[in-house]
């Protein structure tokens, strides 16, 4: 009988080891997203029990409008040189696929991008909010969108990602949020492809292979990204504006 406990307990260490505490919990922390206010993390990296990085990166955008940043998104941002005057350092490449004027739901934005010293191939897919973050009732002036982050190359998304601008005295306030470490098939067929969606997931993989330090680099990444963005989009959406209604 004391054998049969010794292997139970060795059994239930090995589950605990590979799949962590609770490994069907909900890997999205959305704590303090869409609050008023402010929560203790607007800006920074945690590790979810779940083994997942919840990266966070609180960005004041003086002058910019939720307007100003959807018009980026869905409308202007078009060509690599675009791309390039958001991040001139980091910012490589670009292209669409399934892009509709005016639209960024259901498109798929495909980058060269450096995260860090790393260049990253990535393949972002951007999806209504609601289906990462559930039912919502935001008011006021804003902008939100979701996305599923992927490997450009493979057919595998690594990461979950939100963006939510919303209106303050100052002008315009991004919160964004990544989740790093939840892995999901994108529709390869093949045995290692659907072995990648169940095994990326446990609390092991996640661990060895979502790094603190690859954490801080996007939160930095994002930090930098946006405020680019908001030093320039102001002047460039009046002038934009301006030779539309001329």
């Amino acid at each position: 009988m004391d054998g049969l406990v010794i292997i139970g307990v060795a059994a239930a260490a090995m589950i605990f080891a590979i799949f962590g505490w609770n490994p069907f919990a909900q890997y999205r922390d959305t704590s303090g997203l869409l609050t008023e206010g402010y929560s203790k993390f607007e800006t920074g990296v945690k590790r979810q029990p779940n083994g997942v990085y919840r990266v966070r990166a609180l960005t004041r955008m003086p002058g910019v409008t939720p307007e100003m940043v959807r018009w980026w998104f869905t409308d202007y941002m078009q060509t690599t040189d675009h791309y390039k005057q958001w991040h001139s350092q980091a910012h490589v490449w670009m292209d669409w696929e399934n892009k509709t004027p005016g639209e960024i739901v259901g498109a798929a934005h495909l980058v060269h991008e450096y995260i860090g010293i790393d260049l990253s191939k990535l393949r972002i897919s951007f999806v209504d909010a609601s289906e990462l973050l559930g039912p919502l009732d935001i008011r006021g002036h804003h902008f939100i969108v979701g996305a599923r982050v992927g490997m450009l190359e493979e057919p595998i998304d690594v990461t979950t990602m939100c963006h939510f601008v919303r209106d303050t005295e100052f002008g315009a306030e991004m919160r964004s949020v990544f989740w790093m470490g939840h892995v999901a098939n994108r529709g390869g067929t093949g045995l290692v492809d659907k072995l990648k969606g169940v095994l990326g997931n446990t609390w092991l993989a996640r661990r060895v292979l979502v790094r603190e330090a690859v954490a801080v680099n996007l939160m930095t990444h994002a930090i930098e990204e946006m405020g680019n963005l908001s030093d320039f989009l102001p002047d460039l959406y009046a002038k934009e504006m301006a030779i539309k209604t001329a």
